[in-house]
């Protein structure tokens, strides 16, 4: 499967954005979907997953709360909305597809397929 993430750009603090991730093929549904970012110095950082259901969603403790993830198997689209956005999410964000787990994991080394990155900038 092929990722494209779209949705970054330029926000103050407290705004919002959504970011998407569409996926090629007619399997989406069969995967585990995941959303991590990357920021300059720091690890990759699990922020939320989705089971293939949608039912089923895990958030990383900095995004609890502020983050809403969600999908569109009739889209084949994952999306991410982030609302009262703050400086310390900026980073690249990275959609990715687990086509094993049951359950959304922050174990990137589970997922199998990437997308590219889009950047979210958060100013002060």
């Amino acid at each position: 499967v092929q990722l494209q993430a779209s949705g970054g750009g330029l926000v103050q603090a407290g705004g919002s954005l959504r970011l998407s991730c569409a996926a090629s093929g007619r399997t989406f549904s069969s995967y585990v979907m995941g959303w991590f970012r990357l920021a300059p110095g720091k690890e990759r950082e699990f922020v939320a997953g989705i089971n293939r259901s949608g039912v089923i969603t895990s958030y990383g403790d900095p995004v609890k709360g502020r983050f809403t993830i969600s999908r569109d198997n009739g889209k084949n689209t994952v999306y991410l909305q982030m609302n009262s956005l703050k400086p310390e999410d900026t980073a690249v964000y990275f959609c990715a597809a687990d086509r094993t787990s049951a359950n959304p994991t922050n174990r990137p080394g589970r997922y199998d397929y990437w997308g590219q990155g889009t950047l979210v900038t958060v100013s002060s």
